[in-house]
């Protein structure tokens, strides 16, 4: 199988009703924090705007934020930063009628002659669906990804530290270069070293689900020792640790963030306390992520997906497609950011395990 990346299609600007279309208004905020009445939104899609009678490409986008022009360029700002006096785009059509255009058709696609028909089996993705043709893909994607210095983030749920064979593949995957950053919260980071520490995850053996006496306090030894030492990497230093999802992100220098939440125990030394400095430190992957997969954490992957344009514009200038697959063993769950556009998060309903146990097979690892 050789894989390609679909060919984006710049839009033509010399049809009338783009070429007669007007400047884009830009008006001043009123304060910190706050966009003008009438504010643009962005999208997942590229978004072109006319400014002094030239259109710019938002060229590092998202999801719910604001345009904003800085005299040179379009840049995409969270409300949290927008500046007094920012000039920010106004307007709320998509077509190019107020120098507003989002392209959402973009992406050359390969003809396949489909049925049309009103009624047909099996068109949602259920439990049901074969997902040969998706782990097919995603492989030769990695491949890919790997092969031309693409930025594929994971986004983990504790889940994926839960099966020994789980974190097994998981730990391959970073250490073989199909993995340039991890996205995950307290619990991933905790159990994963608590299953390299004490053998178990929540006081479970990771191999055969036993529960171990007094397991319940295991995590929290845990997090106790990594406290101790002040630090993820000294702890797997100091206490010998040798396997593992995050061992193998600080063998390999892969850089993870660690996302706090109301719940968490400890928290361990790295996971940020902070909502918005770890949005913002998410968001530093993103704007590099050429492929995101996000396994067995819905509110992760959904946080991830609304950072996460369809497209990424490369250092050459040349734009390409953004991936993103969503694991779950919930339809709901994998589907959740199955409507994203021409470019749709791909759902894969299945629990961890299998889902890497197929990576694995395909990948060597």
């Amino acid at each position: 199988m050789s894989f390609k990346l679909m060919k984006y299609i710049e839009p033509d600007f010399t049809q009338e009703k783009l070429a007669n279309a007007p400047d884009a208004k830009l008006v001043k905020a009123p304060c910190a924090k706050a966009a003008p009445k009438g504010f643009h939104a962005t999208s997942i899609f590229p978004e072109y705007f006319k400014i002094d009678g030239k259109w710019h490409l938002a060229e590092d986008s998202r999801m719910d934020a604001v345009p904003v022009w800085d005299g040179e360029k379009i840049s995409v700002v969270e409300f949290r930063n927008i500046k007094e006096n920012d000039l920010v785009v106004v307007g709320r059509t998509e077509d190019g009628s107020e120098g507003i255009y989002v392209h959402d058709d973009c992406w050359e696609k390969e003809e396949v002659e489909q049925d049309k028909s009103p009624f047909g089996f099996r068109q949602s993705r259920s439990r049901e669906t074969s997902f040969t043709y998706d782990y097919e893909n995603l492989i030769e994607l990695l491949k890919y990804e790997k092969e031309n210095n693409g930025y594929v983030v994971w986004v983990l749920g504790p889940a994926c530290s839960f099966d020994v064979e789980a974190r097994r593949v998981m730990e391959q995957i970073i250490e073989k270069g199909y993995c340039q950053a991890v996205l995950a919260g307290n619990a991933l980071a905790t159990h994963d070293l608590e299953a390299a520490y004490l053998g178990t995850a929540l006081g479970c053996d990771i191999r055969n689900q036993r529960a171990h006496l007094m397991g319940h306090y295991n995590h929290l030894d845990t997090i106790n020792a990594i406290n101790t030492y002040n630090s993820i990497p000294k702890f797997i230093e100091e206490e010998g640790i040798d396997n593992g999802i995050m061992y193998s992100c600080v063998k390999n220098n892969v850089p993870f963030v660690l996302n706090g939440s109301i719940r968490d125990d400890g928290p361990l030394p790295e996971v940020y306390e902070h909502t918005y400095q770890g949005q913002d430190t998410i968001r530093s992957h993103i704007r590099r992520a050429t492929t995101v997969i996000g396994m067995a954490t819905v509110l992760h992957t959904i946080s991830a997906g609304n950072m996460t344009p369809t497209y990424r514009v490369l250092e050459d200038g040349t734009i390409r497609p953004v991936h993103f697959y969503m694991v779950d063993t919930s339809e709901f769950a994998a589907n959740k950011l199955g409507d994203r556009g021409s470019l749709a998060a791909r759902g894969i309903v299945t629990n961890v395990q299998d889902f890497m146990r197929n990576l694995s097979r395909g990948l060597d690892l």
